[in-house]
């Protein structure tokens, strides 16, 4: 099941359409019903949970929670995905395409992280592989 969370107010997101990423990619990895999480939220937030979890007073711009594993429901647990659209908003600026597009690759980014993809070993030749394959336009 893909679960899809707002916790910000300020910026407009699809929610059908982060949505729609995540099934192809996990169609993509032929991952088999996986349980994940994304959940877009504000700069409070982010700079909490990156505070909480890598020891960084900053906000960032994504962060990613990998399980990678069977509960007791029997169901797999991916893991969740955290984007802060108040920075990616700033990003699409620099980057010089939309917040929607921002918002797709830090999707994307994050996705892969829950698949244990790191900076170290290949996170960014594998997101330029999928990325025809997996964002629109």
């Amino acid at each position: 099941m893909i679960e899809i969370i707002n916790q910000q107010q300020r910026y407009w997101v699809n929610l059908k359409t982060f949505k729609d990423l995540l099934k192809r990619l996990i169609e993509h990895y032929r991952l088999k019903d996986p349980e994940v999480a994304l959940a877009f939220v504000g700069t409070n937030t982010i700079k909490r949970l990156n505070r909480q979890f890598l020891k960084k007073n900053a906000p960032t711009d994504v962060l990613s929670f990998p399980l990678g594993e069977r509960g007791a429901d029997g169901k797999f647990y991916l893991g969740d995905i955290a984007i802060s659209v108040p920075q990616a908003f700033k990003q699409c600026f620099r980057e010089k395409h939309g917040l929607e597009r921002e918002l797709e690759i830090l999707t994307v980014h994050g996705f892969l992280h829950l698949l244990k993809f790191e900076h170290s070993s290949g996170i960014e030749e594998e997101e330029e592989k999928i990325r025809d394959l997996v964002l629109k336009g």
